[in-house]
């Protein structure tokens, strides 16, 4: 019995023997808790717009597209390998976004909604993928700069949309 239970123990330990020391496992908690974090940041933005995909979808997109890259890279994969994987992330998230774009509200079928809920899990699985190949400082740069665009883009497009009603109704007073 006892021969028994040593074999199932080495089996489990041969289980677990993909991270081998404090130094890996260092490695795949910054990698991953980073992919975890800044895909939160995103989600929060976007929560905190009332949103639909927010903090939870952004960190689990976030975080799966780290470990798609971080387990075979582990594993010993080639560049190759990592650019299939890499294209693999892109295809599906590409049909994650598809399912938040809606188009039309019945009669105004021009309307689109969705889009940037759509473009912003593509850049979080991005960022999460940047994260798990080791690449922190530019998922958090990435990170960073998404932000920017999500946060100043729709006041300056406002803006923008502002002044040109204002010339319009400028043009339309002149002519009369």
């Amino acid at each position: 019995m006892e021969a028994l239970w040593a074999t199932v123990v080495s089996a489990i330990q041969a289980e677990f023997a993909d991270i081998t020391d404090e130094r890996e496992v260092t490695r795949v908690l910054v990698r991953l808790l980073m992919a975890a974090v800044l895909g939160a940041v995103l989600g929060f933005e976007r929560e905190s717009k009332g949103k639909s995909a927010g903090v939870r979808t952004h960190m689990l997109v976030s975080l799966g597209a780290a470990l798609f890259v971080l387990a075979p890279s582990m594993a010993g994969a080639d560049e190759q390998a990592l650019s299939r994987v890499i294209q693999g992330i892109v295809a599906g998230i590409g049909f994650l976004g598809a399912g938040t774009i809606l188009k039309g509200n019945g009669r105004d079928t021009s309307h689109v909604k969705g889009l940037t809920t759509a473009a912003g899990l593509w850049m979080t699985a991005a960022i999460g993928t940047a994260a798990g190949m080791g690449r922190e400082a530019t998922a958090l740069i990435s990170t960073v700069l998404a932000l920017l665009v999500l946060g100043t883009m729709p006041k300056l497009v406002e803006k923008v949309e502002a002044d040109n009603e204002e010339k319009r109704r400028e043009e339309e007073g002149g002519e009369r």
